[in-house]
């Protein structure tokens, strides 16, 4: 095989790689945003000092909130929290911005669900999706009071 041969091959398998995780992560996206449930949501962790912030897809299960990462092709959610470790510490809606729809930033504390000592992170989400957030939250009746 020639250089150019060889060459013209490497590329091609590289297109072919580019192809499939795209195609992966489209499809992925896809049925996380469709799922019963679902809503787009950033999540902001602080950690040592430090807060991280991604953009990704919550999911309400019947006692557990999962968040998947948006740029991933991983099929497991990143964060998974049960709905009795999640408290509700504050909201802040933020100013109307045009073309988008109005967004909450909720502060929570979360015990993660592999234990350990509670978290402090921040949920930013549409209005639409912290109503259906706090719903899901006060469906059980353990949660009077602890919900703003």
């Amino acid at each position: 095989m020639s250089g150019a041969a060889g060459v013209a091959v490497v590329v091609a398998s590289l297109l072919a790689a580019v192809v499939v995780v795209a195609g992966l992560w489209l499809s992925r996206t896809r049925t996380l945003s469709r799922r019963v449930g679902a809503f787009q949501c950033i999540l902001v962790e602080l950690h040592r000092g430090e807060s991280s912030a991604a953009r990704g897809v919550g999911q309400y299960g019947s006692m557990t909130l999962y968040w998947w990462r948006r740029y991933s092709i991983v099929p497991r959610p990143a964060r998974v929290w049960s709905r009795s470790s999640i408290e509700v510490l504050e909201r802040t809606v933020l100013p109307l911005v045009a073309g988008r729809p109005q967004a909450v930033v909720a502060r929570c504390r979360v015990v993660p669900s592999s234990g350990g000592p509670s978290r402090e992170i921040t949920l930013q989400m549409s209005a639409d999706a912290y109503a259906g957030f706090t719903s899901w939250l006060e469906a059980t009746p353990s949660r009077v009071g602890r919900v703003i």
